[in-house]
């Protein structure tokens, strides 16, 4: 591994912020993709995440603070110089590194970059926001500065405006981390130094690499959101049934489904997802049948018993894990992704027998991509009926998760016990 020196940190970190904010590309595909950092230490790697998950998630702030000690915008072909600004104003303000530090750092980097004309702008910039900054942002409105627009005037729509203030102030601070096992979920509590929650959920502070924790390579755990394991309960007694789990990669609902005995086929289109699936499953110790095939067009041999689809969907509800989605999703993306979840939903209503149960399910806050989706296909379909979602099958959850006979969840829901990823979820049985 190579040894990061804190120049290099940075130029990475700003490259990969730079790919985010301006060429709309996914977070966790740039960690995965750029040719240095996987070559740093895991120390270094979780540094450079942290930086830029950071940068990200107060990006609304960041560029105001920038507005207010810039004459005028920078131009395009200064966009490196940017993202220099950017990283440089996470770290004096929001990350509480050396002011010295910071501004050296980022003085430099601009100099190595070969953005000469730009230099004593940058260290002009970080001067001002090192004596100024932080009274400024005394005085921000940290929620909405940091949700754009469409996100803001959707949420308050579908929830109100004191709901959507409280969903953008739970995405200011990153998410925990939960954990499924496979047994003894008490026992490994202890080990793992985390906190049960109810349906056996196991919730820890996130940070470090997940592969070095406890019986992670052993395989006797895996990570799983506490509102993403209560939507694969959803489906009920599932032992012993056939269970087709569409869209299934990478994986966290398929294992969950095995691992209480279900016979699960799980599809999914992407091969490179279903390696990290498959990955993870043989990790696990459990057999499921796994096929790479468009959900839309594919059918099994014979009708299911029970059919989850967690469709693919704008994921406004993982925004405390996925800092990058406010920034590279827009509501064309929204509407273009709900026209494919209602295939899919029409297609995994045929994969179905008389009386099986369909769950479909989405990681979004946006209403197109939940009870609306449900409500255009019960309309469109005489063959199914919607099987309401009781509040006592979710046991010990005291919070709103159901409307209407669905399962909704918010981010800003279970506040004390740290929060839950965002999800929709009906269920529906074949007449």
């Amino acid at each position: 591994m190579a040894e990061a020196n804190p120049l290099m940190t940075r130029r990475i970190t700003a490259e990969i912020l730079d790919a985010v904010s301006a060429r709309r590309r996914a977070l966790d595909a740039e960690l995965a993709a750029h040719p240095d950092l996987s070559r740093l230490a895991d120390r270094d790697r979780a540094f450079v995440r942290n930086m830029v998950a950071t940068a990200l998630r107060r990006l609304g702030q960041i560029d105001a603070l920038l507005a207010l000690c810039l004459d005028r915008p920078l131009p395009k072909r200064a966009r490196a110089v940017n993202a220099i600004l950017r990283i440089g104003t996470a770290q004096l303000l929001f990350m509480e590194t050396a002011d010295h530090a910071a501004v050296s750092t980022a003085v430099e980097l601009a100099r190595e970059g070969g953005h000469h004309a730009h230099v004593k702008l940058v260290n002009a910039v970080l001067r001002r926001l090192s004596r100024d900054g932080p009274g400024w942002v005394g005085g921000h409105d940290a929620a909405r500065l940091n949700t754009p627009t469409w996100l803001w005037e959707s949420w308050a729509d579908a929830y109100g405006e004191a709901t959507c203030r409280r969903i953008a102030e739970s995405h200011l601070t990153a998410a925990p981390l939960d954990i499924s096992a496979t047994r003894d979920p008490e026992a490994w509590a202890e080990k793992l130094d985390a906190t049960v929650l109810p349906m056996g959920t196991l919730r820890r502070a996130g940070g470090g690499p997940v592969t070095q924790l406890p019986g992670f390579a052993e395989g006797t755990w895996w990570v799983q959101d506490w509102a993403a394991r209560m939507v694969a309960g959803l489906l009920g007694e599932v032992r012993d049934k056939h269970v087709i789990d569409l869209c299934a990669a990478p994986g966290g609902k398929t294992a969950y489904l095995a691992a209480v005995g279900a016979r699960v086929t799980a599809v999914d289109r992407s091969e490179n997802r279903l390696r990290r699936l498959r990955d993870n499953l043989q990790r696990l110790h459990l057999e499921v049948d796994v096929i790479a095939a468009d959900a839309t067009v594919w059918r099994p041999d014979a009708p299911a018993d029970a059919v989850l689809l967690d469709a693919p969907c704008s994921a406004t509800g993982t925004i405390r894990r996925h800092p990058d989605i406010p920034w590279t999703k827009t509501a064309v993306d929204v509407a273009a992704l709900a026209d494919t979840q209602a295939r899919l939903l029409a297609s995994a209503a045929q994969m179905l027998r008389p009386g099986g149960v369909l769950v479909f399910a989405t990681c979004s806050l946006q209403p197109e991509e939940g009870a609306r989706q449900v409500t255009e296909f019960l309309e469109a379909s005489g063959e199914f009926r919607l099987h309401a979602i009781e509040a006592g099958e979710l046991e010990g959850v005291d919070a709103p998760l159901i409307q209407a006979g669905m399962f909704r969840s918010l981010p800003c829901y279970l506040h004390r016990e740290g929060g839950m990823d965002g999800f929709f979820a009906a269920r529906l049985v074949r007449r």
